[in-house]
């Protein structure tokens, strides 16, 4: 049974196989995990090096039928969900269960733009990767293994980000006026104001 609302995820920055182990723990915990942005996920090492190991990795196939599996995803977001799968005991009742508790999504989809997003400390790369090691984006290590939708999602992504901008600018802007309003009243309301404040109240 899921627990409440589900935890939203900001996927930008952080680690592929740390997110991974904290989302599967969780997952199995009963709380419902969204991901989002999972095409800014970094993985450690250089690009050069996670592509040969992901063409590897697209060798391995059922050779009498191809179709039968593995089935090698190439989209960011169902990248992350394997991974995930793999922590998880998914061939059980409670790993299956636990699974269908996961969203992955690249770009910040409705209605998740206008919700509070959180970051994982723990499995982010400036906290746990040394400055100096090499690392890559998962969404660009997609692009280069046969994924199409990069373009697509930047498009989204930049007509999401300068919606928010307005907004932001809108809230601030509010904001001013009600500090401005509340300051103009400040004087006339003074009594009444002290008596509301010796009930605990500001």
């Amino acid at each position: 049974m899921a627990l409440g609302k589900p935890i939203l995820i900001d996927g930008r920055g952080h680690l592929l196989g740390r997110l991974a182990s904290i989302v599967a723990k969780t997952l199995l915990q009963g709380q419902r995990v969204v991901v989002v942005r999972c095409e800014e996920i970094v993985i450690s090492g250089s690009l050069y090096r996670n592509k040969l190991k992901y063409l590897q990795f697209l060798r391995k196939r059922t050779n009498t039928k191809p179709s039968r599996g593995p089935f090698h995803f190439r989209a960011p977001s169902r990248v992350l969900w394997r991974v995930v799968r793999g922590m998880l005991p998914h061939k059980l009742a409670r790993g299956a269960e636990a699974l269908d508790r996961l969203k992955v999504f690249e770009g910040v989809p409705p209605p998740y733009d206008k919700q509070k997003r959180f970051v994982v400390p723990s499995a982010l790369k400036v906290l746990r990767l040394k400055a100096h090691r090499k690392f890559c984006q998962l969404g660009r290590l997609s692009s280069e293994v046969g994924w199409k939708y990069a373009n697509v999602i930047d498009a989204l992504e930049a007509k999401r980000k300068a919606r928010a901008d307005i907004h932001y600018k809108k809230v601030k802007s509010d904001k001013k006026l009600w500090e401005q309003a509340k300051s103009d009243v400040a004087d006339k309301i003074a009594e009444h104001q002290k008596v509301i404040e010796e009930y605990g109240y500001n």
